[in-house]
């Protein structure tokens, strides 16, 4: 996989590029829940209780995760985040605070 920074510069020149210009930061927040919900219904209904219906069984999601990625990243792109430093440090915190919990988890022995 790419570095996050290289996929955050490669979003950033197809909106500069193909989608002309970013919509606003409210916008994008609404179309990452859209993206976020389309997710969902095939989770719930290809893994989940839910029966899938017929217009549902050709849904790819794969793409609809890519999806949800590629507005993510546009989000943090207009709002100046850089995903590779936030996801190290996120890893580094996650990975010292639970470094003997789940081990230590009856629950998921």
């Amino acid at each position: 996989m790419k570095p996050l920074k290289d996929i955050q510069q490669q979003v950033d020149q197809w909106i500069n590029e193909i989608g002309i210009r970013y919509f606003n930061e409210l916008t994008n927040m609404a179309i990452l829940t859209e993206e976020v919900g389309e997710v969902a219904r095939i989770m719930a209904r290809r893994y989940g209780e839910q029966s899938e219906k017929e217009s549902d069984k050709h849904k790819d999601l794969g793409e609809e995760l890519a999806d949800v990625l590629f507005v993510l990243t546009a989000i943090a792109n207009q709002t100046g985040v850089d995903l590779q430093a936030a996801w190290e440090a996120k890893m580094a915190k996650r990975t010292q605070r639970d470094k003997q919990r789940h081990k230590n988890n009856k629950k998921l022995s």
